[in-house]
């Protein structure tokens, strides 16, 4: 006799709402994401210093020259990333100029310079939201179609949306968490993950159900429960593998892939996580959830406590 995963839903369940919580309380309280100059306009500098330099003192000279809201990040021996307000160029080299001649008189190269308006920013806001709503809604209605031979194929789209949504929010949340604690931002290259993590949680999703549609018809008689038990055990070790080599090689690209795609990694590394586990202890488990009732009973559970908190 395999697991019952069926009975364990409600601590799939309290789990992912442990994770999820602390990064909705951050996302209200910190306020949001520590959003970058892709999504709030700004310049941003490479700068790499010749002689050796604190993060500190170049924050000390930006706010003695006007910049207090400039963002420093080292980067790496004497490479460091600068955030501002957007720059004009004649102030973008009487800021490094300033610099060189405080920190560095050996010298200060600029190894790029980016300027972001804030139009600009809106439109990349808009048009991020505008390809996440679109992939859901596709996906949605992809999977209704696709499962359309089982009773309620609705359900598998509305179980394979949930599951998505549950992986944008740990997300989501752990980059609201490190963009507080770590002051790490958000960008473009964060979208473009995310839509990746998207896909991958689809995927692995698809994966189970597709061995579940083949379980249901072939064993119609089967109650539902023990067909989602069968069919997560038989797609186990088949995600847990393609995960694991995915893990590996993500992990091999963190650590000598350079700094710069580390945000972007990090998302997938957390993407693949939730994604794996959102598969079995998510998606199937909202389909169990359905059909034994659970959701009709909470419902009823609440309609019940309302009436008798009115009266």
């Amino acid at each position: 006799m395999g697991i019952d995963f069926a009975s364990k839903r409600r601590w799939f369940y309290l789990l992912s709402l442990a994770v999820i919580l602390p990064g909705v309380v951050f996302l209200i309280i910190a306020p949001g994401l520590n959003a970058g100059i892709d999504f709030t306009g700004g310049s941003t500098l490479s700068l790499q210093f010749a002689q050796p330099v604190e993060q500190e003192d170049i924050k000390l000279e930006l706010v003695r020259i006007g910049q207090p809201d400039a963002i420093v990040q080292r980067l790496g021996g004497g490479l460091f990333f600068v955030r501002t307000k957007e720059l004009t160029d004649e102030r973008k080299n009487a800021i490094v100029e300033r610099l060189e001649n405080r920190l560095s008189p050996e010298g200060v190269d600029i190894l790029s310079f980016d300027l972001v308006s804030p139009v600009v920013a809106g439109e990349t806001v808009r048009n991020a939201l505008y390809a996440v709503l679109l992939s859901a809604v596709g996906i949605f209605f992809y999977v209704w179609w696709a499962f359309r031979n089982l009773p309620s194929p609705f359900r598998y789209g509305v179980a394979a949306i949930v599951a998505l949504l549950h992986d944008a929010m740990i997300v989501v949340g752990i980059f609201a968490i490190l963009g507080e604690v770590a002051d790490m931002e958000v960008n473009t290259m964060f979208l473009i993950a995310l839509l990746t993590v998207i896909g991958y949680s689809v995927n692995d999703t698809i994966v189970v159900f597709d061995r579940l549609r083949e379980n249901v018809l072939v064993f119609p008689n089967r109650r539902f429960t023990e067909s989602v038990n069968v069919s997560i055990s038989e797609t186990l070790g088949r995600s847990l593998n393609t995960s694991l080599t995915l893990l590996i090689t993500l992990s091999a690209l963190m650590l000598f892939g350079g700094v710069t795609l580390r945000s972007f990694l990090l998302v997938l590394l957390i993407g693949v996580v939730a994604g794996t586990y959102s598969s079995i202890a998510i998606a199937t488990q909202v389909l169990v959830s359905w059909e034994e009732g659970d959701f009709g009973r909470l419902i009823r559970r609440g309609r019940s406590r309302q009436v008798a908190t009115t009266s």
